[in-house]
């Protein structure tokens, strides 16, 4: 929206131009959604606590959680509205790979929504139910996955890129949708197992967009894209807006959220950011770097995995509790320690994900 303004208003004073800078657009982003959560935050956590939209908290759980209860939930809403906000204010609407990064955070949001509609409203402790959710998450992630896949029929659109290796790429062709899809549902799945401890999920979706965002920059810029060996996407540079957008609404967020939280996620924010990242890495080709930098939440969902395989087939649990945060809890582990070398292990991997762009 801004962008158009300054197209028009360049051709009188030429200072507008500035605008056009996608670096510049992509830090105005961050900026905007940052200040946009820290100023409404505390209205929207009041709102909130004032409709009684308190977190459920799980009887078998750690006991120290027992002093979570009554902190108001569903504070991803003020996510998805800072990003959404940002993306309009900053981005090139025009362009199909960011309006579909939108998309993805909306529909997810919405699944999200009514999840926690009916923990809080309706007191149904299991949600939506499995299958519901199941049928709504592949509606959305095999639009979005056909949408990218019709969206870019170049060569580099049907390959999955092997990172650390020179010449590493499979060509998949029409198969590329299916992968997508799986990345897109998996990532957003994946997320909200980890939205489980004050500020644990938040830090890691921003320092994995911070790295989705170098590479959307570099997929998107052809000479950056040749020099380093990576598939250059046209248009892809445009997603480092709403790669901003997270940024600066995540970190605005974990104002509130961290430890001890003033207000949590909820699916509404975790299944909607997940899938957003999820959306980014198809984008621009680099579906595997997300499970490198994305880890934490690759491990979360294993030892759930795990968890459930272990005790259907030989009626034993390897965890104290699954997911794995939960099991460093019961060990004896103090939440703030949990949190924090969760943290320190997403800065590694992402530190590592970006080393693929010079290794090959």
């Amino acid at each position: 929206m801004l962008l158009w303004l300054a197209d028009y208003l360049a051709q009188y004073y030429h200072g507008f131009a500035v605008v056009k800078y996608l670096t510049l657009r992509a830090i105005l982003s961050s900026i905007t959604a940052f200040a946009f959560s820290l100023i409404i935050g505390p209205i929207f956590i009041k709102k909130l606590s004032s409709l009684q939209l308190e977190q459920p908290i799980r009887s078998d759980g750690p006991q120290t959680h027992s002093l979570k209860a009554g902190t108001p939930t569903m504070g991803g809403g003020l996510i998805i509205i800072a990003i959404t906000i940002s993306v309009l204010l900053w981005g090139e609407l025009s362009n199909n790979y960011m309006l579909c990064a939108l998309c993805s955070l909306l529909a997810f949001g919405f699944i999200g929504f009514i999840d926690d509609y009916k923990k809080i409203i309706k007191k149904d402790p299991k949600g939506l139910s499995a299958k519901w959710k199941f049928l709504l998450q592949t509606f959305a992630g095999l639009s979005i996955a056909v949408f990218l896949y019709y969206n870019n029929q170049t060569i580099e659109g049907q390959t999955i890129i092997i990172p650390y290796l020179k010449d590493g790429s499979i060509f998949l062709g029409s198969w590329c949708m299916l992968i997508s899809y799986l990345a897109i549902v998996g990532t957003s799945n994946a997320v909200n197992l980890t939205d489980g401890l004050d500020g644990l999920a938040v830090l890691p979706v921003v320092l994995v967009t911070i790295c989705l965002g170098i590479l959307a920059y570099v997929a998107g810029h052809f000479g950056f894209a040749n020099y380093l060996l990576v598939p250059h996407v046209y248009g892809a540079g445009e997603l480092t807006v709403i790669c901003g957008a997270i940024v600066g609404s995540g970190l605005g967020f974990l104002w509130f959220n961290t430890y001890p939280a003033q207000v949590f996620m909820g699916d509404i924010g975790a299944l909607a950011l997940g899938a957003t990242i999820g959306t980014i890495a198809v984008a621009i080709r680099q579906e595997l770097i997300l499970i490198v930098i994305g880890g934490v939440f690759v491990m979360e969902t294993l030892s759930v995995i795990l968890q459930v395989a272990s005790f259907k087939l030989i009626g034993k649990r390897i965890f104290k509790m699954a997911p794995i945060h939960h099991h460093f809890e019961l060990k004896g582990w103090p939440e703030p320690r949990v949190i924090v070398r969760f943290w320190i292990i997403t800065f590694i991997l992402v530190l590592i994900g970006l080393m693929s762009l010079k290794v090959r």
